[in-house]
């Protein structure tokens, strides 16, 4: 039987490429589909999704691949595939769609709508035929076009109520101002979720949740709470031990189906493993406790294996399927292992990792260190922790061997900007707390890949894919890639990376600021307008644009001086008043730049040559403390900073030796040479 296709084999996207043999007369999103569609008054059918959600292949194994399903779509539909992740403004207003209609979302979205594209049915995955509770496809698609063809009251008058909604759902501007109450409000709210048993937020399915971390961690660090980050330890040594983490290949998946961190949902994404790189790093700043720092090296060999190019910039994500099943890349028999390692070497690993003939998981076995405690492991084995430690790795390393012969899942390796951007900031921190220069290298590797294929005529595009650069970067894009260059910066202090994020910056409020009511949309004064132009705070599986942005234009704002960045972070605490005030623990990346701006901060001025090795002493001290209050500008003399920072550009180097300045607010006290006294005026609480 010959395969027949559709208009997506033009297309670079991996998820519309998995569609382009579909039986369904799919169209990308553009003119050509909503022409179509009011040429012959259909309604328009939208799916959005992406290329490693396993419900998106359940829905299309199911319906899309489907003659009888097909039939009806193309007879009565004009269909559109959208990929969430190459058009996010598109899957960000028809997800709060569904979310008003339904009181829920998930992928795949699932869109019944005028061909003036508003919607009148929102759902999100459909079985063929109607099961579990849920309607059939179907049925559905009879049903809602029969409605639209013969009850056109009814569809003028769901769709006045979505523009309606849509028209409300903006967000004014408030009379009052957040203030650090907020903060202690979010944490309230936060520790009310913790799960003090297992470590994370609420109840299962649990998800990692990295930015309440990191929250968390500044919490307890302004308020000289120690002993309270024990309960951030607590989840992140959970996730680690838990499956969820990937014991042979390293690297986390997405979340867990159960409240022990057991289960996971296999497939891993790049910005949850950024985002769990810092916040492991940083726990590593807070605790020097070296089990958080193995973690994060383990993640970034995960990374830099199986996510990235070979020209440095890192893919999307990895399925959670291969050969169609879920986790069978991942999972082992418990004979298996047995197979692979002699006797004695597969009875320790299979007893330490919960190994066992019956299975952990539907008759097969996650690896994992519930429970366990290596001490006490290496104990029972009569082992010191050391050789336990060695026995365990070489059997690791044999059962990753193997693992790589088995068939590898799918991998969406169209590089992101803004999910770049965040693993850019996450290895240039690790580079600096770590020390590591390989590690640095990578981060400005993918920074140049950036610079040099993501770009057109000098605007800043959202998606590179075989050759192909395509659509106008997201405010996502802008803010995640600011952080890059600051954390460059913070890391390397050349004044390049200062510049490019200034300039960055500088453009990123000229597309997306609201000079109204302040705060960012999310797409540009440049980009297609759709039936809302949406303004995102609250975080999800990543912060939000306006998240990232609050707190990047602060620590801007105290790098170079300039007030006007912190001046557009103070009017976003009124613009999100209302909604942070609603719920303050939904917006806990924003409420980073509220630790900053409320709570006193230092701007540190370093004067010296790079190779000095008082100013070597001096960098790598504050490089490995946690110091979220403090700013460092360094250079080799003051001119360095006449044109990113020129409050520093007066300042003096004495008697030729490395000078520091300790300022708060731009008013610093008297400089010093001596490098123990910096360290006190600065660590000093």
């Amino acid at each position: 039987m010959s395969r027949t296709y559709n208009r997506l084999t033009e297309e670079k996207s991996p998820y519309l490429l998995q569609h382009a043999d579909n039986p369904v007369n799919w169209y990308p999103w553009g003119e050509e589909a909503f022409e179509k569609a009011k040429q012959e008054d259909k309604p328009i059918f939208l799916s959005i999704g992406y290329s490693t959600c396993h419900w998106c292949h359940v829905m299309a194994h199911e319906s899309f691949e489907d003659q009888e399903v097909a039939s009806l779509l193309n007879d009565k539909f004009i269909s559109i595939k959208v990929d969430r992740e190459e058009r996010p403004d598109v899957d960000s207003v028809y997800m709060k769609v569904c979310q008003m209609m339904t009181g829920h979302g998930g992928w795949p979205l699932t869109i019944f709508m005028t061909p003036d594209k508003i919607p009148f049915y929102a759902a999100t995955y459909l079985p063929k035929t109607s099961k579990y509770g849920m309607p059939g496809i179907m049925e559905a698609l009879t049903q809602l076009h029969i409605k639209y063809k013969e009850d056109p009251d009814h569809i003028e008058e769901v769709t006045d109520s979505v523009t309606n909604a849509l028209n409300k759902m903006v967000t004014a501007k408030s009379d009052s101002r957040l203030t650090k109450e907020t903060v202690v409000k979010a944490h309230q709210q936060l520790v009310s979720e913790i799960d003090f048993s297992y470590g994370g937020f609420g109840k299962a399915p649990k998800f990692p949740m990295p930015q309440n971390i990191l929250f968390l961690l500044r919490h307890y660090f302004f308020n000289e709470q120690g002993k309270e980050s024990k309960i951030v330890e607590n989840t992140l040594n959970s996730m680690a031990k838990g499956g969820i983490f990937d014991h042979i290949g390293y690297g986390f998946s997405r979340y867990s189906t159960d409240e022990k961190w057991l289960v996971p949902h296999f497939e891993k994404m790049l910005y949850d493993n950024a985002l769990l790189l810092i916040a492991y790093t940083e726990c590593y700043q807070v605790t020097n406790d070296p089990f958080y720092k193995k973690v994060s090296e383990q993640i970034i060999t995960f990374l830099k294996r199986e996510m990235m190019n070979t020209e440095g910039a890192f893919y999307s994500a990895i399925d959670a399927d291969s050969e169609g099943v879920e986790g069978k890349y991942y999972v082992w028999d418990y004979e298996e292992i047995f197979t692979i390692l002699n006797k004695d070497l597969a009875e320790l690993y299979t007893s330490v990792y919960d190994i066992t003939p019956q299975g952990n998981f539907e008759g097969k076995n996650i690896p994992n260190l519930i429970n366990k405690n290596l001490e006490h492991e290496a104990l029972e084995n009569n082992l010191s922790i050391e050789a336990l430690q060695a026995q365990l790795e070489a059997a690791r390393e044999k059962l990753l061997v193997e693992r790589e012969k088995r068939i590898y899942p799918h991998v969406d390796d169209k590089i992101l900007t803004s999910w770049n951007g965040m693993v850019i900031a996450a290895l240039a921190k690790a580079g600096k707390v770590f020390n590591n220069g390989d590690y640095l290298q990578l981060a400005v590797e993918s920074m140049a890949f950036i610079e040099s294929n993501l770009y057109e005529n000098d605007r800043l595009m959202a998606r590179f894919r075989e050759g192909e650069t395509k659509y106008k970067a997201y405010m996502d894009d802008y803010a995640f890639l600011l952080w890059g260059y600051i954390e460059l910066y913070d890391t390397t202090f050349e004044v390049d990376y200062l510049q490019k994020g200034k300039k960055l910056a500088n453009d990123m409020i000229a597309l997306f600021w609201d000079e109204q009511d302040g705060g960012f949309y999310f797409s540009g004064r440049d980009s297609e307008q759709l039936i809302a132009r949406d303004k995102e705070i609250y975080d999800g599986a990543i912060p939000s644009g306006n998240s990232v942005a609050a707190v990047m234009l602060t620590r801007l704002g105290y790098l170079t001086g300039e007030n006007a960045y912190l001046d557009k972070t103070d009017e976003m605490y009124y613009t999100f008043f209302d909604d942070i005030e609603r719920i303050a623990s939904a917006s806990p990346f924003f409420l980073q730049s509220l630790q900053l701006t409320e709570i006193p901060t230092k701007e540190v001025v370093i004067l010296g040559p790079a190779k000095d090795p008082e100013r070597i002493k001096l960098v790598d001290r504050l490089q490995q403390a946690f110091l979220p209050n403090v700013t460092i500008l360094a250079g080799e003399n003051p001119e360095h900073f006449s044109d990113i920072a020129p409050f520093a550009a007066s300042y003096k180097q004495l008697n030729d030796q490395t000078t520091v300045y300790v300022c708060e607010n731009f008013s610093c006290q008297q400089p010093t040479t001596d490098i123990e006294e910096a360290l006190q005026m600065i660590m000093g609480k």
